[in-house]
C-alpha cells in the first residue's frame, strides 16, 4: 500500500476533502501512474453535485498527465518513466463495440478490485475509472497513450477528456466533410475544441454560440469565423445570416443545459447532423417535433468522448500541438494546488474558465 494525498467527495454537494488515503499496488494487468496535472471537468462536478448519482464516498477526476511508475505482472508496451494521458476510457476490448472501433460505448466494461481505502479501512470509490483527483492512480495500459516527455504536462491532461470529445464530436461522431457549415453551442473548453475540430477538419464557416460575448471572443481565437449571442432573440436566425442564409450540416451542442437542446434543431439545414456531447443532469428532458427531422432528413447523434481511439486519435492531436496547429496551452486558464481544488471548482462553476488544471510539482 502507497501512502497518497487525495481530494474526497463524501457528500454530494459539498466541498471535497482533502484526505490521505491507501492506494493498493497495480494487480496483473494494472500500472500505477505519478501525476504531474489533472484538469477539472464539468463531467466531475456533475457527479460530484449529485447529477448523475453515483457511489460515496469517491475521488473523482479523470483527465490527467503523469509518469508510469509502476507496472503489475503481464503489463508490456510500457516501462517506468514512460510519460502517459489518462483517459477514462477503459474498454474491454472484446464486445461488439469494442470490436467494430468504438471503445467508448464499450457494453462489458471488466470488473476492477478495490483500489482506495482510508483511514478506517474502508473503501473510497476510484471514480469514472480512474480517480485522478489524486497523487497517485491505479489503471489499465488500454487507458493511456503514451507522448514526448517535453509537452507540458497540464496541455497533455486535457487530450485526456475535453480535447479529444470536442474534436472527436465534429470529426468522428458530426462525419464533418470539408467546405460543410458548423455551428457549436457552448464555447467552453469543449466547444473551443469543437471549434478548432472544425477548421482542423476544413468546415467552410463555423459558428459559435455563447451566452458570453467575453467567450466568443475567445472562440474566434480558436477558429470560430462568427459568433452569435445565445441571448439575442432567435440567434438561429443570426446564425443562418452567417451561414449565407442556409442551416449547418453539422450542430454541436457542447453544453449540457436544455434550452440548448431544445433549440439545436433549429440551427440545422437540409440533411444536417446534430452532435450531443453536452450531458444533462439525470431526468432532464428536451423537446422536438419530429416531422422536422422526417421532413428534412435531419438526424441527432450523441457522441461520448469524441467516439475516439485513443491510441489513434490522440497521438495525431498530440503531433498536431507539436506542430502549432492545435491549440492546448492556450486552453489553460487556471493553475492550481489540489489544497485548491474547492476554489478551482468554484472558478470553473462561475463559466469564466477554459480549462482549469490541478498541478501535483
Amino acid at each position: 500500500m502507497t501512502k497518497i494525498k487525495a481530494a474526497v467527495c463524501r457528500e454530494f454537494g459539498a466541498d471535497l476533502q482533502i484526505e490521505e488515503l491507501e492506494l493498493r499496488a497495480p494487480g496483473r494487468g494494472e500500472i500505477e501512474v505519478t501525476l504531474d496535472a489533472v484538469a477539472i471537468c464539468h463531467s466531475d462536478i456533475s457527479y460530484a453535485g449529485g447529477g448523475w448519482g453515483g457511489t460515496l464516498p469517491a475521488v473523482y477526476g479523470h483527465e490527467a498527465a503523469g509518469k508510469v511508475t509502476a507496472l503489475g505482472e503481464g503489463v508490456t508496451g510500457l516501462k517506468t518513466g514512460d510519460s502517459v494521458v489518462v483517459t477514462l476510457i477503459r474498454p474491454c476490448g472484446t464486445c461488439g463495440n469494442c470490436g467494430s472501433g468504438k471503445p467508448t460505448i464499450c457494453e462489458t466494461p471488466t470488473p476492477v478490485a478495490p483500489k482506495l481505502t482510508d483511514s478506517t479501512g474502508a473503501e473510497v470509490e476510484a471514480a469514472m475509472n480512474c480517480g485522478a483527483f489524486a497523487e497517485r492512480v491505479i489503471v489499465e495500459p488500454s487507458q493511456v497513450v503514451r507522448l514526448p516527455s517535453d509537452m507540458p504536462a497540464e496541455s497533455v491532461a486535457l487530450l485526456a477528456c475535453g480535447v479529444i470529445t470536442g474534436i472527436g464530436a465534429v470529426i468522428n461522431a458530426g462525419a464533418l466533410k470539408p467546405g460543410e457549415d458548423v455551428v457549436v453551442i457552448g464555447a467552453g473548453g469543449v466547444g473551443l475544441n469543437a471549434i478548432q475540430g472544425a477548421a482542423i477538419a476544413g468546415a467552410r464557416r463555423i459558428v459559435a454560440v455563447d451566452m458570453s460575448q467575453d467567450k466568443l471572443d475567445m472562440a474566434m481565437e480558436f477558429g470560430a469565423t462568427h459568433g452569435v449571442l445565445a441571448t439575442d432573440g432567435e440567434p438561429w436566425k443570426a446564425a443562418f445570416k452567417a451561414l449565407g442564409g442556409r442551416g449547418a450540416d453539422v450542430v454541436a451542442v457542447t453544453v449540457g443545459v436544455i434550452p440548448a437542446y431544445n433549440d439545436a434543431q433549429r440551427y440545422l439545414g437540409w440533411g444536417g447532423r446534430m452532435v450531443m456531447v453536452g450531458m444533462p443532469h439525470t431526468g432532464a428532458m428536451a423537446e422536438y417535433e419530429p416531422v422536422v427531422n422526417a421532413f428534412m432528413g435531419s438526424s441527432m447523434v450523441g457522441s461520448k468522448m469524441g467516439d475516439v481511439v485513443i491510441q489513434r486519435d490522440i497521438p495525431w492531436m498530440a503531433d498536431l500541438y507539436r506542430q502549432g496547429r492545435l491549440k492546448l496551452d492556450e486552453l489553460v486558464s487556471g493553475r492550481w494546488t489540489l489544497e485548491q481544488i474547492n476554489e478551482a471548482i468554484a472558478d470553473t462553476k462561475s463559466g469564466a474558465a477554459r480549462r482549469n488544471v490541478i498541478l501535483f510539482r
